[in-house]
């Protein structure tokens, strides 16, 4: 794969809404500008998730405290956005856990 490929970025309804979820609009227009980063090498950037979220990434934004769950779809040269929120590590509304349970209602794809 050539290293000037660029990835077209898209977002699932449900990312969208979670984005939009956040109050505040300078955080929203921090984590827009790290999920159009992801055009260029999406795989080399980020994380790859494990376990219900295996082929997955996700990638920090607005510092340590929001992550964007992402999916790269190779043949189609897109970088698919699925999730969007605060990692809290053992909370309900960590952003991992919100992943699982949209993979779980098939809202991730």
């Amino acid at each position: 794969m050539s290293a000037d490929r660029v990835f077209a970025i898209t977002w699932t309804e449900t990312a969208l809404k979670l984005v939009e979820a956040i109050p505040d609009q300078r955080i929203r227009r921090l984590i827009t500008q790290r999920a159009d980063q992801l055009a260029r090498s999406p795989e080399q950037q980020g994380k790859p998730l494990i376990g219900e979220l295996a082929g997955f990434r996700s990638v920090r934004a607005v510092g340590q405290r929001y992550r964007i769950v992402y999916l790269v779809e190779r043949r189609e040269v897109t970088v698919l956005i699925v999730a969007v929120g605060r990692r809290r590590s053992g909370d309900k509304g960590d952003i991992y856990e919100l992943a699982r349970k949209l993979l779980r209602q098939g809202l991730l794809r």
